[in-house]
């Protein structure tokens, strides 16, 4: 090897000096890491533009960053939808029932019900032909001016009419995930919990809003700790408990680090964050975007 003068020694030692605070940098940005990186989804229903086609709706959530999607069946077309999410390269995750709320698992009117199974059928079918993974339930509803009945008589119900769906669901190589909402149903983790468990398949998990239960005095990372591995998906608003009013995603009470650490700790495998807000055109969705990209630690 040739000798190196004190020149050479002086610039080879300054190069090395840069090399190591680079490297350092590049360290500080790694440790910045969100613990899980999810990708950004966002409900068809939400990409409002007046007379845009299947086509140019998907277009533009992939134009806004958005890699993922959830569907509404029955009343989509679950095959042009494919075909549009396809195209604009986008992957439609789920499905949501779009009738829950009003054909409830809950009811007492026998007709309601063969209504709620005839739903969940049609969704089970659609989410089958896009190649999503789960079908949304909101699994009952006591509500004022919706099922006014005991709580127990509400749970037995609806566990009974929604395991009619689980030999459709498991044909079809999808899974039935219980959503949490202000249904004055489920409002605390063990019951979530313990109403999954009733089903006693892994057919049936669970759908968890990171903003609706904050009402209800219990962290979102402390739901999805307790949930655990039964979790299937998770979606997000922004919810203020100070004003306990839903705003912008990121602006609530949401602790978004702890969210992600908890996801990670029960190795959730759900792959997107879908988003549930006020929906609009390009402005609208970029903006929902950049918020994600913030609570994600993506930027």
């Amino acid at each position: 090897m040739p000798a190196v003068n004190r020149r050479e020694f002086v610039q080879l030692s300054a190069a090395a000096l840069a090399g190591t605070a680079i490297l350092g940098s590049t360290r500080v940005v790694r440790a910045a890491e969100p613990p899980i990186r999810l990708k950004k989804a966002v409900k068809l229903s939400m990409v409002r533009v007046e007379d845009a086609s299947l086509d140019d709706r998907f277009k533009l959530m992939k134009d806004c960053g958005f890699e993922g999607c959830e569907i509404d069946a029955p009343g989509t077309d679950a095959g042009q939808a494919l075909a549009a999410a396809k195209k604009a390269g986008i992957k439609i995750h789920g499905v949501i029932d779009s009738v829950h709320w009003n054909k409830r698992f809950s009811s007492p009117d026998k007709a309601i019900l063969e209504e709620a199974h005839e739903a969940l059928k049609a969704a089970i079918d659609a989410c089958k032909t896009v190649g999503g993974t789960t079908v949304l339930v909101v699994p009952a509803s006591l509500r004022k001016g919706h099922d006014e009945i005991p709580m127990q008589e509400a749970w037995d119900r609806s566990i009974a009419e929604i395991k009619r769906g689980v030999p459709l669901a498991k044909e079809a190589g999808v899974k039935i995930a219980i959503e949490t909402v202000w249904n004055e149903f489920i409002t605390t983790p063990k019951q979530f919990v313990d109403y999954i468990d009733a089903f006693n398949d892994p057919t049936v998990g669970g759908y968890f809003d990171i903003s609706n239960m904050l009402k209800y005095g219990v962290s979102s990372a402390e739901w999805i700790r307790q949930t655990g591995q039964r979790l299937l998906k998770v979606d997000c608003k922004g919810y203020n408990l100070e004003k306990q009013a839903f705003g912008e995603i990121g602006t609530g009470s949401e602790n978004w680090p702890e969210v992600l650490q908890a996801l990670k700790d029960v190795n959730y495998t759900g792959e997107f964050l879908t988003a549930e807000v006020r929906g609009g055109g390009k402005e609208r969705l970029l903006e929902v975007s950049q918020q994600m990209d913030k609570v994600l630690q993506l930027t």
